[in-house]
Parts: structure tokens; sequence; C-alpha cells
């Protein structure tokens, strides 16, 4: 008898286990479950039956790819700034793609350029260098700090910069989130103005650190975000459900936590 309670309670403790193993394993494909690719069928729909995405058609005209790790801020910047003034309207002539070599065949006095910010030009009217984005140490609070890429109130220093009008909101624990949901809401339900979230990757369901992107477009009927994520050939946009992105948003960076910023011309 002895011997058949073991066997019972080493049945049941497998039992235990193997739905353990199953409920942890299952967890994270649950997570991911409820980032919609705006891709698939009801990526689409929820597109077309949103009332909140105004921002969504001036914000894909001027999309682009971040080109390096470092550069999800400044390319989210440029294409912010590019949707607020659409035909150029004093926008930098970026020559920085250009080689000594393609105007050889061309007319002396042609410009090969177009009045465009890029994710490069953006970088030099803030205070963070370019060298400091790639991991210079700066000072910060006293120290000395590799401080890759962009932190939001730096995105923001950089965006202000560029003569347009910031609101930075930091999720602290002490922003209500119904604040948070209306601002952002109202924001997409508008044109001309824009939002650059900026949240935590892995607290959201993906790998990877802190990001930057801006956002397209509202759903209430999921109550879910269009990520126009700058990244899209690792991580394509998505739907996001609002919440998920507040937790995303209520994580620490290097000096405090991450949030959002709205922008609008001056």
């Amino acid at each position: 008898m002895l011997f058949l309670a073991r066997v019972a309670s080493a049945l049941l403790m497998t039992g235990v286990l193997h739905t353990f193993a199953l409920a942890r394993d299952d967890a994270p494909q649950q997570k991911l479950q409820t980032l919609v690719p705006f891709v698939s069928e009801e990526g689409g729909e929820r597109l077309a039956r949103a009332t909140a995405k105004k921002d969504f058609a001036a914000l894909a005209n001027q999309f682009e790819a971040q080109a390096t790790i470092a550069f999800c801020g400044p390319t989210s910047a440029a294409i912010v700034l590019n949707a607020l003034h659409p035909q150029g309207n004093e926008a930098p002539r970026d020559r920085s793609r250009l080689l000594p070599e393609d105007a050889r065949y061309l007319p002396k006095n042609l410009e090969l350029t177009v009045p465009r910010h890029t994710q490069e030009s953006v970088i030099a009217a803030g205070k963070k260098t370019r060298a400091q984005v790639f991991g210079e140490p700066a000072r910060i609070n006293d120290k000395a700090v590799r401080d890759g890429g962009y932190q939001l109130r730096q995105l923001d220093e950089m965006l202000q910069a560029h003569n347009v009008v910031t609101r930075l909101v930091i999720v602290n624990a002490d922003v209500a989130e119904a604040d948070i949901r209306k601002e952002l809401i109202d924001n997409l339900s508008r044109a001309g103005d824009f939002v650059i979230v900026n949240y935590q990757r892995e607290a959201i369901g993906q790998s990877g650190g802190g990001h930057i992107s801006p956002l397209g477009a509202y759903d209430a009927a999921t109550d879910s975000v269009l990520i126009l994520d700058v990244n899209p050939s690792r991580y394509p946009w998505v739907w996001m459900p609002l919440a998920t992105l507040l937790k995303g948003m209520r994580t620490r960076d290097v000096v405090e936590n991450r949030g959002y910023i709205l922008v609008q011309s001056r």
C-alpha cells in the first residue's frame, strides 16, 4: 500500500509539474498574441473602423525605417517633422548619404538632395551629439555614463530645437491611466499634431530593450493603438492594447520612467 501511495503521489506531482510547465510555456505566446499585425486581416479591419486615425495617412506618407539600432528616436522625429511640414518648408538638405562621385556625370548646378528632415540631420539640432548617440560617455548627474540612443527627455529637447511645440509626459506611478488614455485618443482624433511613444519591448511581450516610435491610430472596439514601429524589418507595425502600451511606458530608463511626447507646429 505504501508503494502504491508513493506511485500515486509521484504521478500526481508529475501532472502538476506538467501543467505548470505548459502554463509557463504558453504565457509568452498568450502575451504576444495581444499584438495584432497591421498587415493581417484583423489589422486592416481595425484601421477601417477606427475613428481616431487622423495621424495615420500623414505619418505613413513620410514613414522610413531606422538605419541603425540607435536611431529609433531620430527616425521617429524625422517622420513627425516631415508630417508636420510635408512640402519641406525650410527643411535641411542632407547630403550625408551622397558619395563624392555621385555627381560626376551630372550638371554642376544640379542639386541632388530634396529639402527633408532625415534621421541623420535631426540630430545636429539637439544637445546630444552623434558620438553620444553611439555610446560616447556623457555627464549625467555628475557621472560619466554611456547612454546610447535617446532617452525621452533628450528626444523632447531635440524636437524643440526644431521649432515645434511639445508636451512631454513621463509615465510615473502618479500619472493616471484615464488622463493618458484621453490625451492619446484626443491627439489621434485630430489632424496636425502627433504622438511619439517610448516603451520597453520586454514589458509588452517583445524581445529587446527601450524603443521609440510614433502612434498611428486608436481602435475603440479593441482599445488598442497602432504602433508604427520604425524597425519594421524585425518588428512590423502592430495593434497593441493600450493597457499593454501603458505597461511598457511605466518602466525605468536611465534616470526616469519612459512615456510619450505630443508634437505640433509652433
